[in-house]
């Protein structure tokens, strides 16, 4: 696999870097792309990578910019913040009017001089950390937040699972964290999520430091058995939350598992086998292949740029960057179409004018505004079974909690 990887990703990488250098078109846009191709989070990042490319080349396709072609400068920066920032002041330089950004360490970093520049910044990074524009106002995703996944996880099991355990009603559910502690990304939904789980009732158990790395849990899973937890929480990358699970099962830890979007994906029962029926887990975009608006053209692009990678081995990463291109593009257009195609009015003209937008992929209708960057408020939860990926419930965390999500939540 990883020879696929590398044999198809390089000559890859090195066409992403031009697409769009053509002359076939009247005027072009500049973006810039921040990818993980070899870093900690590689594991989700390829293939996101992927979908980055196709997807422009479908932008384009289908006319671009009200016309105007999007010229791609696609990088991998290993997942390491100082080449972040070098890579940041390289897209300045080629006058990107926005980036397709990649983790929450250098996103959250970059924040600032990014709000500064006034360079619109569509991440991969889903923090909660991220949506309140009075802090971020450059910074915009098409998913819900990983502090409302966790909230929204924790909610789905406390009301699916719970009543159905038999001590139901003798005691406080227990729940425990499993997560890189010195990970920006790792951590940032924890404190959301141990709030959702006080205020549902939780007992919540020693948190587990597990490395975005880790093949072995063994020695995480076994401080957990004296607290005997009745579900753990996981907001690493696949890898290591299929570990943890393999573990977990191995040793008869006899926890459910919630699992945020980025340990959530076909290749969790791939690395984890048997121990993956019955995890849980949020998904705000289909997953690859399934029967939804514009699933058949991420297909199709897939074949025709990277015939090489099986489309087995495609996940619903490739899905979930289609949705950042596709929204993006979407932004820019109507900032063009209002003749303020700068980061100001892709901003204003763009994303705050969205509201319900249909972006198709099985993402919900997407809305921003002046005072709240969070577009989705309601959290789609799976649960794997008997080989699939099955609906379990869709929290909505705006209507069930009004006041929070209003007044308390933004930010977190």
């Amino acid at each position: 696999m990883k020879d696929i990887w590398f044999k198809v990703l390089v000559p890859f990488f090195a066409v992403a870097i031009l697409v769009g250098f053509s002359t076939g078109w009247a005027a072009t846009i500049t973006v810039g792309a921040l990818n993980d191709m070899t870093g900690a989070t590689s594991d989700v990042g390829k293939d996101y990578a992927l979908g980055i490319a196709e997807a422009i080349h479908y932008v384009n396709d289908m006319g671009g910019i009200n016309g105007k072609k999007i010229k791609l400068y696609q990088f991998d920066y290993g997942y390491r913040i100082p080449e972040a920032l070098t890579k940041y002041n390289l897209f300045k330089r080629l006058k990107c009017v926005a980036i397709l950004g990649w983790g929450t360490g250098d996103t959250e970093a970059l924040a600032p001089t990014v709000a500064r520049d006034k360079i619109p910044y569509v991440s991969a990074s889903y923090s909660g950390h991220l949506c309140n524009p009075e802090k971020t106002p450059y910074n915009l995703f098409f998913s819900s937040d990983y502090s409302s996944q966790a909230r929204g996880l924790i909610t789905a099991w406390f009301d699916k699972k719970w009543p159905n355990h038999k001590d139901y009603g003798n005691r406080k559910p227990r729940i425990a964290c499993c997560y890189m502690f010195a990970s920006p990304f790792s951590s940032s939904a924890i404190k959301a999520a141990k709030d959702q789980a006080n205020m549902l009732g939780f007992e919540i158990g020693p948190d587990q430091d597990v490395s975005l790395f880790a093949i072995d849990t063994k020695s995480q899973v076994l401080g957990l058995k004296e607290f005997k937890p009745d579900v753990l929480l996981h907001t690493n990358t696949v890898m290591s939350v299929a570990a943890t699970l393999r573990d977990a099962y191995s040793l008869g830890l006899g926890a459910d598992h919630i699992i945020v979007n980025w340990g959530y994906d076909e290749n969790l029962p791939r690395l984890a086998g048997k121990a993956a029926e019955g995890a849980m887990g949020s998904a705000p975009w289909a997953f690859f292949g399934e029967d939804v608006p514009l699933m058949d053209k991420v297909v199709e692009y897939a074949k025709r740029y990277n015939p090489g990678i099986p489309m087995e081995k495609r996940t619903i990463h490739t899905v979930q960057a289609w949705a950042s291109v596709l929204g993006l593009a979407e932004a820019m257009k109507r900032a063009d179409k209002a003749g303020n195609l700068t980061g100001p009015g892709i901003l204003k003209q763009g994303f705050e004018s969205m509201k319900d937008l249909e972006i198709g992929l099985g993402l919900a209708p997407v809305s921003f505004t002046a005072t709240d960057h969070r577009c989705q408020t309601v959290i789609n939860v799976y649960e794997y079974r008997n080989g699939k990926f099955n609906a379990l419930e869709k929290v909505d965390l705006k209507s069930r909690w009004p006041d929070k999500w209003a007044n308390e939540w933004i930010g977190w």
